[in-house]
């Protein structure tokens, strides 16, 4: 856990007071969803970002909050990238071909450079991943990169990488894509001032207010549109949203969906709209009281009203999920019966535990939109049978690192990833941001088995087996998702109305311009 010692974020009228100069002019992005007028390259686009007070990284192996990973991505380049549909889109990786047994990976690396001029090498490769899998880490990508068997993993030249594995793992890419899976200079120890291969160089930061970097010209992927990109951070929605209406900044980063229909209609900013990019859902810890009892995790289940989530929380702006992660994203077992509030089994559930009239604290967070609202309609419902859930509301800086060890019920919400993914990054007994304690060695043989075969059917048929266990037993409890949505200036183009949040096309500031 982070240490907890925090600067207080910038305060509403501090950040109104935000000023900077910015130099509009613009071109067209490849993918944009708006048209500006013939390619001008400049200018410096200021985007408003929630965030995590003076604990905030640069480190893109540690990044947790959404505006760490897109710093992240305006400086360093991963192997590989989702696309907009969840599948692997190479990146620093030219492409990849795997063994007949799955069990060897080779990497062919394109030719790319870092800030400094050295050239990527797959050395650097394989120290990245060393580092991210070394004894005591607790990065995220952890433990889908330690399937890799980096001792006798080796370059083959120096744009050749050739991955050994300890078992076969048919989706691999997904794991050079996966969050965090950064690929840094050889050696690389601190980062005053951290040096990437990606579209921007680091100029200057201070966590939990601001960041500035300046294009690179030499990015192996073309150089950006943008002269300058400044971060800069409020937690309070907003103001965020206050700071584009003012001029003070051209993006403003999560907002609510009151938010966005009070000011698209204005023509005042371009809503953007990413679709299947935002899950809310519960997080029940699965091996302490009282939720290690199957029956009053059952019992919450069946407590849920999505719908009326749907509406009073998304304000009709989303759909309802089924306890499962990943709606609408390939594998996910959509032939399970859609889960509606039942409260006469939700009550018998209840007295099964032996839980009735029992208090459970229910954390939650002003830390990301819609958590604090759905924790309070959810305890409101649950007085219905019997349970009183005790609403705390956390730091809003410190709340994801808070939940990841203490408490047992916490608001939750994720990005998107694959489904393989979820699995490998939270529920398997070695994942590291393992948040509901969910350790069954049989559901880790089904994924390693789903791993290991190349016959799509059975992997499907095996993905299908474990959500099907996890909707029975699981600690989560995924009831809607909605659409991510952030704004922008009217002169704003490139954004990416397509891309899911947490996939490679999402906050791509390095394909946006100004006009």
């Amino acid at each position: 856990m982070r240490p907890e010692l925090r600067l207080p974020a910038l305060s509403r009228r501090g950040f109104l007071g935000l000023t900077a100069a910015a130099a509009l002019a613009g071109c067209a992005a490849p993918g944009s969803t708006s048209a500006g007028g013939p390619p001008r390259p400049g200018g410096r686009l200021r985007a408003a970002f929630s965030g995590g007070g003076a604990a905030e990284v640069l480190d893109p192996q540690d990044s947790d909050l959404y505006v760490e990973i897109a710093r992240a991505k305006a400086l360093f380049d991963k192997l590989a990238d989702f696309g907009s549909d969840m599948s692997p889109v190479p990146r620093l990786a030219e492409r990849w071909e795997p063994s007949a047994e799955l069990t060897t990976w080779r990497i062919t690396l394109r030719q790319a450079a870092f800030h400094d001029g050295r050239p990527l090498r797959a050395a650097d490769v394989l120290a990245s991943y060393a580092r991210i899998t070394e004894p005591g880490s607790s990065r995220r990508a952890k433990s889908t990169l330690s399937v890799i068997d980096l001792p006798n993993s080796r370059e083959i030249d120096d744009r050749t990488v050739e991955f050994r594995l300890q078992r076969p793992y048919g989706e691999f890419p997904n794991a050079l894509a996966a969050l965090g899976a950064y690929i840094l200079p050889g050696g690389t120890a601190d980062f005053d001032r951290p040096i990437g291969t990606g579209p921007f160089r680091f100029a200057s930061f201070e966590p939990g207010r601001t960041f500035l970097a300046v294009r690179n010209p030499d990015h192996w992927d073309g150089a950006p549109l943008l002269d300058e990109l400044e971060i800069v951070v409020t937690n309070d929605e907003a103001a965020r949203v206050n700071a584009l209406l003012g001029g003070q900044v051209e993006y403003a980063h999560d907002l609510t969906p009151t938010s966005a229909r009070t000011y698209e209609s204005s023509g005042q900013v371009q809503v953007h709209r990413l679709p299947l990019s935002n899950f809310h859902g519960l997080a029940m810890k699965v091996d302490r009281p009282p939720f290690d009892r199957p029956e009053l995790r059952q019992a919450l289940f069946h407590l849920v009203d999505r719908e009326e989530l749907v509406r009073s929380v998304f304000q009709g702006s989303g759909q309802v999920c089924n306890d499962v992660y990943g709606k609408g994203y390939r594998y996910y077992a959509d032939a399970l019966p859609q889960r509606r509030q039942d409260l006469d089994r939700a009550r018998a559930l209840v007295r099964q535990a032996g839980a009735e009239g029992m208090t459970i604290g229910f954390d939650t967070s002003d830390a990301s939109t819609g958590l604090k609202e759905a924790a309070l309609a959810i305890s409101d419902q649950a007085k219905e049978i019997g349970l009183h859930l005790e609403v705390r509301l956390g730091n809003k800086d410190t709340y994801w690192s808070d939940i990841a060890g203490n408490g047992v019920l916490a608001g939750y919400r994720s990005g998107g990833m694959p489904l393989e993914s979820h699995f490998s990054q939270r529920l398997l007994t070695t994942s590291t941001t393992n948040n509901t304690r969910w350790r069954r060695p049989e559901f880790d043989a089904r994924y390693h088995e789903a791993q290991s075969t190349t016959d799509e059917a059975r992997r499907a048929e095996l993905y299908r087996e474990m959500q099907e266990t996890l909707f029975h037993e699981g600690g989560f409890l995924w009831w809607g998702v909605s659409d991510w949505i952030v704004a922008s200036a009217p002169g704003v183009h490139g954004i990416d109305d397509r891309a899911p949040a947490n996939t490679l096309d999402w906050a791509r500031f390095d394909k946006v311009w100004l006009a």
